[in-house]
């Protein structure tokens, strides 16, 4: 008798079934768009310019410190020959006043000049000396600092002394007896400046690197084979920088203020060059009948200290890994434990 026929499908018998594709995602992770699944593992954190937005103040904060830089890249430019430009005729003019024209917004000093264009080209300056010095300070203190913490012994010793010699000096009182000495100019002041703050660095990254030197993961390096100076730059390094950079920011208010004192005593910017802090010199003289000559400078160097501060702690907390999730939270809201309340009895 002939046999019936096999009605038996693939799907019931699995040894015809062919192979499954193993390379296929589940149904439940298909986007029907066609649009491919986030990898896993792939962070959620937002980016550091949207945390920067998160915080109203550090955003504050980031959007003075640009207006300030751009003002000294392209102020000189715009204002420059109106800042030495003379008028007696306009000699101590009060500011906000319309009638004396937009370039006299904040007034005019004891020759006619306006304080608002004196004020612009005075900017460069200022920053002339505090941006050269904190890099100077930062790349020269922070690598001495991490290639002494990582090799311990006596180049430790011998650095941490030499730390200890300089800061034993007042920086202020140091670089006041310096410039006496010395002629007072950009170049030097940015000199001392920065030889003053090397220690600061130097102590900070040492201390990292000091730390760093029996991390698991650099014992692994060097166990592999790996240089310690090719180890400094790829494990070291990264790891200080964002404590450095946070550094360099609160420095930056330092080196800026320092800079400021030193102009108001008569060692620092000389004339015909122009500084925040000799505009505040130059003006005290005249501050019960001229106070706008004093004021708006130094009102400069406050709100720039305080925009430079406010960005170096949303820096430290950013730059944070156990921190950075305080940044993340949505709008300005806080975390609210819920304490139940005991049952009467």
């Amino acid at each position: 008798m002939s046999q019936p026929p096999d009605t038996t499908t693939a799907a019931q018998d699995p040894a015809r079934d062919p192979a499954p594709d193993r390379t296929a995602a589940p149904a439940a992770d298909r986007d029907p768009a066609g649009v491919r699944p986030p990898a896993e593992g792939r962070s959620n954190q937002p980016s550091m310019f949207r945390m920067l937005l998160r915080d109203k103040f550090a955003t504050l904060g980031a959007v003075v410190l640009l207006i300030v830089a751009a003002t000294a890249v392209f102020g000189p430019m715009l204002m420059g020959e109106l800042a030495t430009r003379q008028n007696l005729m306009f000699a101590n003019k009060p500011p906000f006043d319309p009638a004396n024209g937009w370039e006299y917004l904040l007034g005019s000093d004891s020759l006619g000049r306006s304080v608002l264009a004196r004020l612009v080209v005075a900017t460069r300056t200022t920053l002339m000396v505090a941006i050269p010095a904190v890099l100077a300070s930062m790349l020269i203190g922070s690598l001495w600092g991490v290639w002494a913490g990582y090799h311990r012994g006596w180049r430790e010793n011998v650095s941490m002394r030499v730390a200890d010699v300089i800061m034993s000096f007042p920086s202020l009182l140091l670089a006041v007896v310096v410039l006496y000495v010395f002629s007072p100019s950009v170049a030097n002041i940015v000199l001392i400046l920065a030889l003053t703050r090397i220690p600061i660095y130097l102590r900070t990254a040492r201390a990292e690197s000091a730390e760093l030197q029996s991390r698991t993961f650099v014992d692994a390096a060097r166990t592999f084979g790996a240089r310690p100076n090719a180890i400094i730059v790829r494990h070291v390094i990264p790891v200080v920088t964002p404590t450095i950079l946070t550094l360099a920011t609160l420095e930056f208010c330092y080196v800026m203020l320092a800079e400021s004192s030193l102009s108001f005593l008569g060692i620092g910017i000389q004339p015909p060059d122009v500084s925040w802090g000799l505009l505040v010199s130059q003006g005290r003289q005249y501050l019960q009948t001229a106070w706008w000559l004093s004021i708006f400078p130094g009102v400069a160097i406050v709100v720039t200290a305080i925009s430079a501060n406010l960005l170096a702690a949303w820096l430290r907390i950013a730059t944070d890994p156990a921190q950075r999730w305080r940044l993340t939270l949505p709008g300005r809201k806080k975390l609210i434990t819920r304490i139940p309340a005991k049952e009467s009895k």
